[in-house]
C-alpha cells in the first residue's frame, strides 16, 4: 500500500465487524502412516487398561477349552498381569502366528463371519497387547513333551525358549503402555484398576459359570469363582449372601426362537447404577442399553427411578442374529430384532416378579419386634407420632397416651422459614406449621444434607467405636472397593480390618450428633463405592463418594427420632451455605403447602 499504510481486510465478515479467517496453511500431501504408528493405534482400540487385557486373554482361554483360569496381578495390573488356563494351548510351530495381527485358529472361511461361535475371532488381542507392553507367552499342548515360549518387546520378538508347565497356556503382561506415556498417564491407581479387572472377571463368570477362575494380587487371593452347576449358584458368589434370599429365575418358553435363562434379585437387593444387571449372549459378556433398560421397565412400580436392579440374564440366539463385529473390544453387539427380544424379555420378568412369592419384598426390620394388639408380632408403627417422647404413665396403672407439651419450634432465618413440628409421619416425613403454611420435612433427606456438606467441608465425620465389632462378608468386588477406599472410609469414621477369608469386622461407624451409622450398611455403600458414588450427583467424583458415605451414615426412613433430634438436624442444615432445600442427589428436603391449596382441597374459599 503506497505511503506505507497497512491494507485492511475488506468483505462482507470485515464490514459486519465478524473475525476474518486466517489464511490456511499449506497443504499437507496425503501419506501412509508408518507400520509401528499403524499397529499402536489398532492396539489403543484394543487395549483400554488392565482390564480389557484381561478380558482378551481369559476370552481366549475359553476358547482353548479351558476350565480353570487363574488370574495374576501386580500393582493392579499394571506392573503385570499374568493369565494361566489348562487349555489346548498352542503348538511350537504357531507361536509366532499367535502373536501377529490377523491371525487367528478361529476362522477359516469368509462365511463364518456371519455366524461367530467363539469369542475372539479377529486375531488382534495378542498382538495388540504386545505392542503396548512387554508380553512373554508360555504353552504347552497335550501331545507336546515340554512347554515352549516366546517374548516380544513393543511387538518386537527378543527371545524364543522351553520351559516347564503342565498342559495349557499362560501370557504374561508387564508395564502396560510403557512404550505409550500419553496413553499410561490416564490410567488410574492401582486399586481402581483392579476393581475394573473383577468387575470383568464377574462378568465373564456369569456368561460361563462352568468356568473356574481366580484373582491373586501379588501372594493374596483377592477372588474365588469355583465352577457352579447353575446360574443361581454363580450369581450368590458375585452378589453376595443378601442375593440367596432375595433371588428368582426367569427362563424362556420351551419352543421359543430366543432361549433365556436369568437370575434376579426382588427389589429389596437393589444397586445405584446399571452396572449389577449383566448380560450375555451366547457366551459373550455385553453391554445392551434396550436389554438392560427392558429389565429395569419390568421392576417399574417396585423400584423407584433412582434405583437399578440387580441379575444376570444369559441369551441363546443364533449365532446369524448376532453380529459382534462391530465394536474393536467385542462389547457391544447388534443384534436382528432386539427390540422384539427386549419385550419379550421384559414379560417374562415381569411375569416372574409379579407372581412370585412376595414375602421378599418386606423390608426386614433391624430393630426389635414388639406385640401389636393381637399378638401379631408385627412392629407397631403409628401414622402420626407425637412430636415429644411420650411419657410413661405411673406405676401400677394401665399405659396411656400422654398430651405433648408444646410443638418444638425452630427458628426461621432470611433464607428458611421457621418451623413448629407437629409429628411424624410412617417415621419418615415430618409434619411442621410455618406462617400458616403446612411444611412436610424428609427426616433422612435432611440429614443426609447435613452429613454431605458437613464432609465436603472438613472431609471427616466422627466415629463410634462398637462394643460388640459386626463381622460381614464381602464378595470380591467389595473387599476391591474398600482397598480403595480405605482413606476415605476412615475419615468418615469407618475402622475396618480383615477377618479371614472374606470376612471383616466393623470395629467403628460414622457418628454424628450422637446417631450412629449402621454397620451393616457397609457392603452396601461398598457397591456404590465401586461404581464410582452416587451416579445422580452432578458434580466430580469426590461429591459423589461422599454423597454415598453421607445416605449410608445418615438417619434412615423407619428411624424413630424425637423432635429434638430432628430440630438439631434442621438447625444445622438452616446454617449450611449450600441449597438446603434438596439432597445430594436431588431429592427434596422441604416441601410446603399453602394454606390456600390446602383450602381449595376441602372446597373452602376466602376462610
Amino acid at each position: 500500500m503506497a505511503g506505507g499504510v497497512a491494507s485492511t481486510p475488506r468483505g462482507p465478515a470485515a464490514i459486519r465487524g465478524l473475525p476474518v479467517r486466517p489464511p490456511a496453511a499449506a497443504r499437507a500431501p496425503i501419506r501412509r502412516l508408518p507400520p509401528a504408528t499403524i499397529e499402536r493405534i489398532a492396539a489403543g482400540e484394543v487395549v483400554e487398561g488392565p482390564a480389557s487385557i484381561v478380558k482378551e486373554l481369559v476370552e481366549n482361554s475359553i476358547d482353548a477349552g479351558a476350565t480353570e483360569v487363574e488370574v495374576l496381578l501386580e500393582g493392579g495390573g499394571l506392573e503385570r498381569i499374568a493369565v494361566s488356563d489348562d487349555g489346548a494351548g498352542i503348538p511350537l510351530t504357531e507361536l509366532d502366528l499367535a502373536v501377529q495381527r490377523h491371525a487367528t485358529s478361529k476362522l477359516s472361511d469368509p462365511a463364518d463371519l456371519a455366524r461367530i461361535s467363539s469369542l475372539g475371532f479377529r486375531g488382534e488381542a495378542l498382538a495388540a497387547i504386545a505392542q503396548v507392553s512387554r508380553l512373554r507367552l508360555v504353552s504347552r499342548p497335550p501331545d507336546a513333551a515340554s512347554a515352549h515360549g516366546i517374548a516380544l518387546d513393543g511387538g518386537r520378538v527378543v527371545e524364543r525358549f522351553e520351559a516347564g508347565r503342565a498342559v495349557g497356556t499362560t501370557v504374561e503382561v508387564r508395564d502396560v503402555f510403557y512404550n505409550t506415556p500419553a496413553r499410561r498417564k490416564f490410567l488410574r491407581s492401582p486399586a481402581a484398576e483392579q476393581v475394573d479387572v473383577l468387575a470383568t472377571v464377574e462378568r465373564i463368570y456369569l456368561a460361563h459359570p462352568d468356568l473356574a477362575l481366580s484373582v491373586r494380587s501379588g501372594s493374596d487371593e483377592v477372588a474365588r469363582y469355583p465352577r457352579a452347576a447353575k446360574l443361581e449358584e454363580a450369581a450368590t458368589w458375585v452378589y453376595g449372601p443378601d442375593f440367596v434370599t432375595a433371588q428368582f429365575s426367569v427362563r424362556s418358553a420351551a419352543g421359543e426362537p430366543v432361549g433365556f435363562h436369568g437370575v434376579l434379585a426382588r427389589p429389596t437387593v437393589s444397586r445405584g447404577t446399571s452396572v449389577g444387571i449383566q448380560l450375555s449372549v451366547n457366551g459373550r459378556a455385553i453391554v445392551s442399553r434396550t436389554l438392560s433398560q427392558a429389565v429395569r421397565t419390568a421392576y417399574q412400580d417396585y423400584l423407584p427411578r433412582t434405583r437399578f436392579p440387580v441379575g444376570a440374564i444369559r441369551l441363546s440366539l443364533d449365532p446369524a442374529r448376532v453380529d459382534v463385529n462391530v465394536h474393536p473390544t467385542k462389547r457391544e453387539v447388534r443384534i436382528q430384532g432386539e427390540r422384539e427380544l427386549a419385550d419379550t424379555l421384559r414379560r417374562a420378568i415381569r411375569i416372574a416378579l409379579v407372581g412370585g412369592s412376595q414375602v421378599a419384598d418386606l423390608v426386614r426390620s433391624r430393630r426389635p419386634v414388639t406385640e401389636g394388639p393381637q399378638g401379631t408380632g408385627r412392629e407397631r408403627a403409628p401414622l402420626v407420632a407425637a412430636a415429644r417422647p411420650l411419657r410413661p404413665a405411673p406405676s401400677g396403672q394401665q399405659t396411656r397416651l400422654v398430651e405433648p407439651g408444646p410443638a418444638p419450634r425452630i427458628a426461621g432465618t432470611g433464607r428458611h422459614p421457621a418451623l413448629s413440628l407437629l409429628g411424624s409421619l410412617f417415621r419418615l416425613y415430618w409434619v411442621a406449621e410455618s406462617d400458616g403454611d403446612l411444611v412436610l420435612v424428609d427426616q433422612h433427606a435432611a440429614s443426609e444434607r447435613v452429613l454431605y456438606d458437613e464432609l465436603r467441608a472438613t472431609g471427616r465425620l466422627g466415629r463410634q467405636e462398637l462394643m460388640d465389632p459386626v463381622r460381614l462378608p464381602l464378595t470380591p468386588r467389595q473387599r476391591s472397593a474398600w482397598a480403595t477406599n480405605q482413606e476415605l472410609l476412615r475419615s468418615a469414621g469407618f475402622t475396618i480390618r480383615p477377618f479371614g477369608g472374606d470376612q471383616v469386622r466393623v470395629e467403628s461407624v460414622p457418628s454424628y450428633r450422637g446417631r450412629r451409622a449402621e454397620a451393616r450398611s457397609l457392603p452396601a455403600l461398598l457397591d456404590e463405592l465401586a461404581d464410582g458414588g452416587r451416579p445422580t450427583v452432578p458434580e466430580g467424583l469426590a461429591e459423589r463418594v461422599a454423597a454415598s458415605v453421607a445416605c449410608h451414615a445418615a438417619v434412615r426412613a423407619g428411624d424413630a427420632i424425637s423432635a429434638e433430634e430432628l430440630g438439631r438436624i434442621l438447625e444445622a442444615l438452616y446454617r449450611t451455605e449450600s441449597p438446603a432445600y434438596a439432597c445430594p442427589h436431588g431429592r427434596p428436603v422441604l416441601v410446603r403447602l399453602s394454606r390456600s391449596r390446602l383450602d381449595g382441597w376441602f372446597l373452602r374459599r376466602g376462610t
